[in-house]
């Protein structure tokens, strides 16, 4: 059988995309592959669960429109589906006054990408949101949220099973060849035709894209994030999202305090190199693709800029107190003993030659392909949207056939 298309990925991208695609070309013959037994297994099930407002994002860029977009769509969604949700709201907290001019932008970007209901708060009222809390001024969203996104990409597996789509588990893609107008996906299941395909392989996407001709750049470059989790007698330290205040010195958000749907509180988290694509600990180390990262060029450059931060980020990262004391800019009171250790993520963080990180979503396109290249925080919140788009893509690029029932 010669599928339609055929998307590479079951992560909530992956998903959200082939469900998408079904909704519009009901007729299409559409295959995802994922290459774990099971979904979830990486990014989409190892995030913080936050639904973002959209207001830290450059206004105009993909990122600002697709998080708005996609968290409109997410909420129509979660009700529509009745999967729950909490409205916890965030706060953005500046703890110096060297942070106000900072501060002062965020707000201004948040205004012009239409972020609802912002309110400006001084430090009596950082308390009266969060009574241990401590900050001279504040950012607070009351339009941020969290949900359990594993949750939701279930879900979307599930509407797309019902539209019709096969889903392949335990299907590893390690090549693909286009001949003559056809895709032909060499797996670990054996190989997959279609007339076209849309990958979206998260901390693979470099590598697939690379499968098609694609671009060399950008790079994906793992960062591991290592969460502590709040002892749950100590959890009235924290109502909602807490957050700190961008630093311009250091290439990552910094430590936030998350609620989870769950009832407990994870704090972090921090971001070092992780020895392997998928290392979720210090000692799970792939050496080709460690070797591959440190050897990338741009790597080499934004270690030489930010190696002490780096070195600061690892000694945390081996070091509870070091690791609370970050904490403890907003939570005083917190203690290491009321920590306990969490669970971890990687970040498929895009770089470019020159050593920045790519800060905006990457999507690329070719004969009879479609690929996210960088799809990082705050995809989840826009997963919706980003299907849209991608599936525009499609339409672009494809020949979809029959006329789309309307999005």
């Amino acid at each position: 059988m010669v599928y339609d298309i055929a998307v590479v990925g079951g992560g909530i991208v992956g998903l959200a995309t082939s469900r998408e695609l079904l909704l519009r070309y009901p007729h299409l013959r559409l295959v995802n592959v994922e290459k774990e037994k099971v979904y979830n297994r990486h990014q989409t099930g190892r995030n913080s669960g936050v639904i973002h407002a959209g207001i830290y994002y450059k206004p105009g860029s993909l990122k600002a429109k697709l998080c708005v977009e996609g968290r409109k769509l997410a909420w129509a969604y979660l009700d529509r589906k009745q999967i729950p949700y909490k409205m916890v709201g965030k706060l953005i907290v500046a703890t110096e006054e060297s942070e106000l001019g900072r501060l002062d932008d965020l707000w201004v970007r948040g205004q012009q990408n239409g972020i609802e209901n912002l309110e400006m708060l001084d430090a009596a009222a950082i308390r009266e949101r969060e009574p241990h809390c401590r900050g001279i001024k504040a950012i607070f969203s009351p339009v941020t949220g969290i949900v359990d996104w594993g949750r939701v990409a279930q879900s979307y597996a599930d509407d797309a099973r019902e539209l019709g789509a096969t889903l392949e588990l335990g299907c590893e893609v390690v090549g693909i060849d286009r001949v003559a107008g056809v895709t032909w996906l060499r797996t670990t299941k054996g190989t997959i035709e279609a007339k076209a395909v849309i990958t979206c392989g998260g901390l693979y996407a470099d590598k697939l894209g690379g499968m098609t001709g694609g671009a060399r750049d950008p790079k994906i470059i793992p960062f591991r994030g290592d969460y502590l989790v709040l002892r749950p007698e100590k959890s009235q330290l924290v109502r909602g999202n807490i957050y700190p205040v961008p630093d311009p010195e250091f290439p990552f958000l910094g430590v936030h305090f998350t609620p989870r749907m769950d009832g407990s509180i994870w704090l972090g988290p921090n971001a070092v190199l992780a020895f392997a694509r998928e290392g979720y600990s210090f000692f799970e180390i792939n050496a080709p693709e460690l070797w591959d990262a440190l050897t990338y060029p741009g790597f080499f450059k934004l270690a030489a800029k930010y190696w002490k931060v780096g070195a600061e980020e690892m000694y945390r990262d081996l070091v509870r107190s070091a690791y609370v004391k970050a904490l403890q800019r907003y939570i005083p009171e917190l203690q290491p003993e009321d920590c306990l250790p969490g669970p971890a993520g990687v970040r498929a963080q895009a770089m470019a030659p020159d050593g920045s990180l790519v800060d905006d979503f990457v999507f690329e396109g070719g004969e009879g392909v479609v690929h996210v290249r960088n799809a990082p925080s705050p995809a989840a919140t826009s997963s919706l949207a980003i299907g849209k788009y991608v599936a525009d893509e499609a339409a672009r690029r494809f020949d979809l056939g029959t006329v789309a029932v309307p999005a």
